[in-house]
């Protein structure tokens, strides 16, 4: 447990003890207990199987077996239930007032470990991780940065450590932006040489890779419009794991019409990736959007996953919101795609390329403070679909307190596997605040699931999880401008 306070007691006594003018410190702890059921490999004789009442081989206790070439056929059987008790704390700091305006100085970093004695929970290691840290300076017309920290563009989520620089023209809305260093690991704050990414083994890099980038872009009244460019080099041999490009825009034509578009670029390649583009009308009480989007996967260079040739789809898009009464909001939601030739032969198998997705829901306010919500989400697809059906009560008197009750239930049949399963879960969360700066909250689900198979492979992972999370506020009234004194306002004579 004292490795869990490490990073929020150290953060605390850095930003009390900075001569800086300011600073904040937002800790954040999570816990919660889980349980979950893997599988174990095993295999019998070829000699050994049998058929069962469906037809299938299996094992003589009724377990679903795959047999190939060799003396043996091959399954999985249920392993034993794990219990864990994950906890997560995050810390996050800013501090500022170093003398010179536009200053500041950023840190978020977070402790993960599992407080029970299977030590299972995944993603616990490393313990200490660091998510951002970099100073900074913003100015008007330039921002500086150096060090680790996380950039989100069109072509997507970046983590480097390094620096980046932004200029900007505010009297013609032009601005440019250029950055580079160590890239990170995709969807992680660690580097690609870590030994927790060990699975990936001899395909990864040997070294962090080289990111640079670059974007341009304008701003005005009726529209923006950015490009992006990014590459990624192999540091040791400067081989390519990515080269890409982007242009995205947003026009608004009147006062609540818009037309936002984007498109990518694969350079390394050489195909069109993600691109997608949506016409939205808003009003006070009727929101409207329609669109399209072409969906292509992406993978890094040094990656298999990239032999595959992944297959795009082609997709229309619409959604409604309105608000016919003062206490009801109705929302829907609908996508229609399909997937291109993947230009391979399945003669013994006819495999759908169209697929849909629906949401319908709304939102009833009973009274100030207490809200009833109700969502309903399907989706067909080659191979699979699924029925998602949700609901909430929530009671909220004052920002102070709110108190939830939530139930939902998920089918997903299977086409191309005999493993239908379903799941109910039942629910409660409690928030509350206990002064300004200190922020607590409880909770519960019970979930049940049902594995509908025709063997012995039925897995049983009904459980009860418990939520805990503490939010803690630390800081000085630096940032906190009061208010300009009131002025009378004077009444023209009727």
């Amino acid at each position: 447990m004292t490795r869990v306070v490490v990073l929020a007691a150290t953060l605390l006594v850095v930003g009390q003890g900075l001569p800086a003018q300011g600073y904040r410190l937002r800790l954040d702890t999570r816990m919660q207990t889980a349980a979950y059921r893997g599988v174990e490999p095993d295999s019998i004789p070829t000699s050994a199987a049998v058929i069962g009442p469906s037809g299938g081989t299996e094992t003589p206790d009724g377990f679903a077996v795959t047999c190939d070439f060799s003396a043996y056929c091959r399954f999985f059987r249920p392993g034993a239930s794990l219990r864990s008790a994950p906890l997560t704390q995050q810390a996050d700091l800013t501090a500022w007032g170093f003398g010179v305006p536009g200053v500041s100085v950023r840190m978020t970093g977070r402790l993960l470990t599992d407080l029970s004695s299977a030590d299972a929970w995944p993603g616990t290691e490393p313990a200490v991780q660091l998510l951002e840290g970099y100073a900074e300076y913003a100015g008007a017309a330039v921002t500086v940065r150096g060090g680790r920290q996380l950039l989100s563009s069109r072509l997507g989520p970046a983590g480097f450590d390094g620096g980046r620089l932004v200029l900007r023209h505010q009297r013609t809305g032009l601005e440019a932006e250029l950055y580079g260093g160590w890239s990170l690991a995709r969807a992680t704050a660690l580097p690609i040489t870590s030994p927790v990414l060990n699975p990936l083994d001899e395909y990864r890099p040997a070294a962090r890779g080289l990111l640079l980038g670059a974007a341009a872009g304008w701003s005005g009244a009726h529209g923006s419009v950015r490009a992006d460019y990014q590459r990624e080099l192999e540091r040791d041999t400067r081989y390519f794991i990515s080269e890409r490009a982007a242009l995205s825009g947003e026009f608004r034509p009147a006062r609540r019409w818009s037309l936002a578009a984007g498109g990518e670029y694969d350079i390394a390649q050489g195909w069109w990736g993600t691109a997608d583009a949506q016409l939205r009308y808003s009003a006070p009480k009727l929101n409207l959007s329609v669109g399209g989007r072409h969906y292509r996967p992406y993978f890094d260079l040094w990656t298999i996953w990239g032999a595959f040739s992944p297959v795009p789809y082609n997709s229309a898009i619409g959604s409604i919101w309105v608000q016919p009464t003062g206490r009801l909001e109705l929302r829907a939601n609908g996508e229609r795609y399909r997937f291109a030739a993947t230009e391979t032969s399945t003669p013994l198998v006819d495999v759908e390329r169209d697929g849909w997705r629906t949401g319908l829901g709304a939102t009833f306010t009973v009274r100030p403070g207490l809200t009833a919500d109700a969502d309903l989400n399907t989706e067909f697809g080659p191979g699979a679909s699924s029925r998602q059906l949700e609901g909430a009560v929530t009671y909220a008197p004052s920002a102070a307190f709110s108190l939830s009750a939530r139930v939902a239930s998920l089918r997903r049949p299977l086409e191309l596997r005999f493993d239908d399963a379903s799941v109910t879960m039942v629910g409660f969360d409690a928030d509350f605040a206990l002064g300004e700066r200190l922020r607590v909250g409880l909770g519960a689900a019970h979930f049940a699931e049902t594995r509908n198979r025709p063997d012995a492979a039925t897995l049983d992972w009904n459980q009860t999880r418990l939520y805990a999370r503490v939010t803690a506020l630390f800081g000085t009234s630096a940032d906190r401008a009061p208010l300009p004194p009131a002025r009378r306002s004077r009444r023209s004579a009727p």
